[in-house]
């Protein structure tokens, strides 16, 4: 059995101290190795580019350390146990590194601890110790690894049953608020760390009854033993990664429930959603998985077109999960939805790439977006979402709404549980087309190898809902609400104030912007002669028709140019959804989860 030992005698300094026992090692010299990627997060991130020093020694003596490549080492070949002592540089507050200082601890496996080659299937034990500073003796530490010794929230000895489950369960250590809550007969616990003022008991109602409703539509016990929600409370941050029984959560702030609130916030609604789409990992991604994900190769990309799936039904789910649990309306869920389908239609990418390109290219692409994104990729999370809702929509017309998307994944999570098998390529599509009782490859194909635009609006209609198309008012407009003033005009381009002016911070391609020059990153600081402010083109656009010509004063890098934008209409790209009857049978059969 591999020990690890983990503390830290510098936390200002931001580095781990981490100790690895190698009791038997290969004849021939053992390869150690830290992972290139953390599953869930698909691109080459490097972790061992922290690692500052490392060192090896066998009874007390040294043993010579070969560094193969960027992220593996060599031992040369003794007999006996083998200590590597090596120091980690942890300064990335994300939900995917590591991160150290004198207010707290947080790592995930994947940054810290070096997988031995060729024992990955063996049982591991973690010494998880206190930080050696005055500031941290009041510290608290909270993981979902196996305990061996000490209580709960205490440092201490953990044990996991091989290398991939050492690396999927993310510590938190330092002084943290935390509450407990109890949903489908398991404990769940929520740890918040950061500075922040919470209302707990009504954050601990909502989340409980998010996971009841996760947990009844898999009409089964949840997956694991307990759960934990970790959650870093920044001034500005967001973002989510899920665990096999845990998940690591970065909000801001002002997303949390204030006390004494009486409406929810948008931003309390989006972290609600974010702890939704993370619980939901725990069957979908954590367990049922792509083939490929059964045992990945964490040292080089794994490519799957199926993040469409995964990440797509996950975040129709998320939100669905927040209306069918009650803790949002139907007007606000149609809201959320209409954002979606804003997203996605504002991005000409999604006429050139489809969402299994998008899932294949998500190493390269999707994970490394540059100002030409919006031209060039469609995302899979977003567009995966609608191609969730109009397969819904799809087996419930089909079946009378005997069947729907519900019982895909009920069908998946039972298959998992009799095989512990990841899903093939084309498994999904069948299983689709045989809970429809028919071939639907002529309907799923197009939408998930295609560009063609999907049939929202006939998916949703046969629900009672109904889509249209407005203008959006501004480039603050994320859609799902009627609006007024709406401009006549555009210059096609994405646009943010700045101090200077205006930022450009993409163009679409062969609209107006584009065509007359200008590019990502120009600041405009005149037009038609006069400082530049956002206010001022909104201005321009609502009283401006098209094919009018306006005067650029710009600045690319430190170079002053005037550029002549002739003004293109202005399109309706923003999704606004309505009810068309609330009493609709179909409606209140597909809000219910029945």
């Amino acid at each position: 059995m591999n020990r690890y030992q983990i503390s830290s005698r510098n936390p200002a300094g931001h580095y781990f101290d981490i100790c690895l026992h190698i009791p038997h090692s290969d004849p021939d010299g053992q390869v150690v190795r830290l992972p290139a990627w953390i599953p869930g997060s698909y691109m080459i991130r490097d972790f061992a580019r922290n690692i500052v020093d490392i060192e090896a020694q066998s009874e007390g003596l040294p043993v010579e350390l070969r560094q193969l490549d960027k992220s593996s080492w060599r031992l040369a070949p003794v007999t006996t146990e083998i200590t590597i002592h090596y120091r980690v540089y942890a300064w990335d507050l994300s939900v995917r590194s590591a991160h150290l200082d004198q207010t707290h601890g947080f790592f995930n496996g994947t940054s810290v601890f070096l997988e031995v080659v060729g024992q990955g299937h063996q049982p591991c034990e973690v010494t998880i110790k206190r930080p050696q500073t005055e500031a941290a003796k009041s510290w608290r530490l909270a993981t979902t690894l196996t305990r061996i010794s000490g209580n709960d929230l205490e440092f201490g000895d953990f044990s996991a049953q091989d290398y991939a489950e050492l690396i999927d369960h993310p510590v938190e250590m330092g002084d943290f608020t935390c509450f407990d809550f109890i949903a489908g007969g398991i404990p769940h616990q929520v740890v918040l760390t950061g500075r922040f003022d919470c209302d707990c008991k009504g954050m601990q109602q909502d989340l409980t009854a998010i996971c009841e409703q996760h947990i009844r539509l898999f009409d089964d016990k949840p997956p694991m033993p307990r759960y934990l929600f970790l959650v870093m409370v920044v001034g500005e941050g967001y973002g989510g990664l899920e665990h096999r029984s845990s998940t690591s959560l970065l909000c801001t702030r002002d997303d949390l429930l204030r006390p004494g609130q009486r409406e929810q916030s948008d931003g309390y609604r989006r972290f609600l959603g974010l702890c939704s789409h993370e619980y939901f990992h725990s069957w979908n991604v954590k367990r049922i998985r792509p083939a490929v994900f059964d045992a990945p190769d964490l040292s080089r990309e794994v490519y799957t077109p199926l993040l469409w799936a995964f990440e797509g039904i996950t975040s129709y789910y998320d939100d669905l999960g927040l209306l069918r649990s009650g803790r949002i309306t139907l007007a606000q869920y149609l809201e959320l939805f209409s954002q979606t389908i804003t997203r996605v239609q504002r991005n000409i990418g999604r006429k050139r790439q489809s969402v299994a390109q998008s899932s294949f290219n998500a190493w390269t692409k999707f994970y490394k977006q540059d100002e030409n994104a919006l031209n060039a990729i469609v995302s899979y999370y977003a567009k995966g979402a609608l191609i969730a809702l109009c397969i819904d929509m799809k087996l419930r017309k089909l079946s009378g709404n005997k069947k729907s998307l519900d019982d895909l994944m009920r069908r998946l999570w039972q298959q998992w549980k009799e095989t512990g098998a990841g899903v093939e390529e084309n498994e999904i599509q069948q299983l689709i087309s045989g809970l429809a009782g028919e071939d639907l490859s002529g309907f799923l194909d197009p939408m998930i190898n295609g560009t063609e635009e999907l049939p929202l609006a006939e998916m949703l209609s046969q629900i009672g809902i109904e889509l249209h198309f407005r203008i959006a008012a501004d480039d603050q407009d994320t859609g799902g609400k009627t609006a007024e003033n709406l401009p006549q005009s555009s210059i096609g381009a994405v646009l943010k104030p700045s101090d200077s002016g205006v930022q450009v911070m993409a163009t679409r391609e062969g609209e107006a912007a584009q065509q007359a020059g200008l590019s990502a990153g120009d600041e405009i600081i005149a037009i038609q002669g006069l400082r530049a402010s956002r206010e001022h083109l909104k201005n321009i656009f609502c009283h401006t028709p098209a094919g009018e010509t306006i005067r650029l004063d710009v600045f690319r890098r430190d170079e002053l140019m005037r550029l002549e934008v002739a003004l293109q209409a202005a399109v309706a790209d923003t999704a606004v959804l309505s009810v068309q009857d609330e009493n609709h049978p179909a409606l209140q059969n597909w809000m219910q989860g029945a």
